[in-house]
């Protein structure tokens, strides 16, 4: 990709906005960094930006000055549906993401996991067993590591996995993955690409590129991940809960391998460290995607062994007065707070609510029966819970005003041998920065309660 001398419009001053202005001026490129927050909002990074020499084109869509540019690189915050882009491709200027940069200057074989829920554990999960593998890996993407950061200082022998999420995949064309993974498909972000066919049709980018020599790992008992194996060009491997096929498959008690040269049971399901049948997905995912990409069989199976639970997902804090608290702010949609509801295996004190991207709770709320027995409700999208509250004759909740409140609520529901979940089911923006922020709250506020 020719670099040197282009002019280059980079949209978006998030982290990897500023990562992909970077590396572009790093190799010679003429950078415009364009967000549309004034200077006075964006803060000391703007003169810092301007000493390395990068323009800034601040407060404003960069509409009547796409055309100046050679190509745009997007960060994955900004709509790739927005005036301003049409126009530019209308004019023949390609636009894409910053992962796609990454990509295209990466000269390492990888390893791309999407999917709506349980991408961060299994990336996450796959990082740890190619860190075994092979020392120079490198986790990046979705994940809070942007490629741009790294994509220099990855050798050709090196390995890469990366978490790709749909905002990243609709802006990418040329990724070609070694192997790629789909884990799941559920209603999300329907704000942003306005139906689910749309949704899914940028999930399904992770694997264009690929070959018969590459994989595409997906999930069996999803009906639209399983529907994708007639569409990718990839040796599909599949992982199921529950159904034997070829790949890994699972029983109550133990994952099995049925692919890869491999007939036999790969580890006991009461040897893994994470929680809830959706972990033993992600870990059968994981473990299919390493062992696809040539990673010795004892090698998974010691990473799965020693792997803990990620941050901020179904994470243990603490226990309180006998009373166990867990951080699962990462549970930014529905689907995913079900899934933390599953794991929990004791009456459960659960905060939701959050930003409102267009979410039904209808289908959270039929898991509470028998399972939640206090529900403290926050945040922009509230009034719907109560709603799906009500309407499931479940009457046991309180709206809580600041974020505080809501734990203290659950704390004084909350007895001996109960749990506290903060699982939201929402994104934290209407709140905090993001679900990350909300996640350390969360868990300095429990832990000053044991003071």
């Amino acid at each position: 990709m020719e670099i040197n001398n282009k002019k280059v419009l980079v949209c978006g001053m998030a982290k990897s906005g500023i990562s992909a202005a970077k590396l572009l001026k790093k190799l010679g490129g003429l950078v415009t960094l364009q967000d549309s927050k004034n200077e006075e909002a964006l803060g000391d990074i703007c003169s810092d930006l301007r000493n390395e020499g990068i323009e800034l084109y601040l407060g404003a869509n960069p509409d009547d000055i796409v055309t100046d540019f050679d190509f745009i690189v997007m960060s994955p915050g900004v709509p790739a549906d927005l005036p301003f882009v049409l126009k530019a491709r209308e004019a023949g200027i390609e636009v894409i993401g910053e992962t796609e940069l990454g990509f295209r200057l990466c000269k390492a074989p990888a390893i791309g996991i999407t999917g709506t829920n349980g991408k961060t554990t299994t990336t996450t999960l796959v990082g740890d067993i190619l860190k075994e593998y092979n020392k120079n890996t490198f986790v990046v993407g979705n994940i809070g590591n942007a490629f741009c950061d790294e994509v220099l200082d990855i050798p050709s022998d090196g390995a890469v996995a990366a978490e790709l999420s749909s905002f990243q995949l609709e802006t990418s064309f040329e990724m070609h993955l070694k192997v790629s993974a789909v884990l799941n498909i559920t209603p999300d972000h329907l704000n942003r690409h306005h139906t689910l066919e749309n949704y899914i049709e940028a999930k399904e980018r992770v694997y264009i590129n690929q070959t018969k020599e590459d994989y595409c790992v997906l999930n069996a008992n999803d009906e639209a991940t399983k529907a994708m194996a007639g569409k990718t060009n990839a040796t599909v491997v599949f992982f199921s809960l529950g159904k034997k096929v070829d790949g890994l498959w699972s029983d109550k008690d133990s994952i099995y391998v049925n692919a890869f040269g491999f007939d036999e049971k790969l580890i006991d399901i009461d040897e893994l460290n994470i929680l809830g049948d959706h972990n033993v997905e992600n870990a059968m995912a994981a473990a299919a995607c390493t062992l696809a990409f040539g990673v010795p069989i004892d090698t998974v199976r010691k990473v799965l062994r020693e792997f803990k639970a990620v941050e901020h997902r179904i994470e243990y804090v603490a226990e309180v007065n006998g009373v166990k608290y867990y951080n699962d702010s990462k549970g930014t949609n529905p689907d995913a707070s079900i899934k933390a509801v599953l794991a929990m295996r004791s009456p459960i004190c659960i905060i939701a609510g959050g930003y409102d991207k267009g979410s039904e709770f209808d289908e959270f709320i039929s898991y509470f029966k028998g399972r939640v027995k206090f529900t403290a409700v926050i945040g922009a999208v509230k009034d719907k819970i109560v709603a799906s509250l009500e309407k499931a004759d479940i009457h046991e909740y309180k709206v809580c005003d600041t974020f505080e409140q809501a734990i203290d609520a659950c704390k004084e529901h909350a007895e001996s041998g109960d749990c506290v979940l903060l699982s939201p089911a929402c994104a934290s923006w209407d709140m905090f920065k993001s679900y990350e922020q909300r996640g350390e709250i969360f868990k300095d506020y429990v832990r000053k309660a044991l003071n």
